[in-house]
């Protein structure tokens, strides 16, 4: 799992808070189901070279969000989505997630053939989400 969780070190955004909305969204578009076994605090801080307190961190405020649960012999697992996450976040079906990703990853592309870096990529869609809230 923590293959697919990356940290930016040279972003504005902390990286408890990057872990925190990957795993997030992992969760949200079911790449990672109710009961998965998500890695210890120590390893996934290994594995991406940040200290095991940022880890934890992300990791309490998945837990007080409902999302992740630690049971003493099993670890940190997903719990699951909170059944009262408001409508525009409940999450997409896992038979959705495909489509999700691909559309996110054309437009990565798309933004990398336009010079964007991850910042300004991130930029642009927290603009047009504050759009659609507003």
């Amino acid at each position: 799992m923590s293959a697919g969780i990356s940290v930016d070190l040279d972003s504005a955004t902390p990286p408890y808070e990057q872990i925190r909305a990957q795993v997030s969204s992992l969760i949200a578009i079911g790449a990672l189901a109710p009961g998965a076994r998500l890695p210890t605090v120590r390893r996934l801080a290994a594995d991406l070279g940040i200290a095991a307190g940022t880890v934890a961190r992300a990791y309490r405020e998945l837990e007080q969000s409902g999302l992740i649960e630690t049971r003493r012999r099993n670890g940190t697992v997903v719990a699951g989505t909170p059944a009262a996450l408001p409508r525009h976040e409940t999450p997409a079906p896992a038979a959705v997630a495909g489509t999700l990703t691909a559309a996110v990853d054309r437009y990565i592309a798309e933004g990398r053939k336009a010079g964007l870096d991850d910042a300004a990529l991130l930029a642009v869609l927290r603009t047009r989400l504050g759009q659609r809230d507003g």
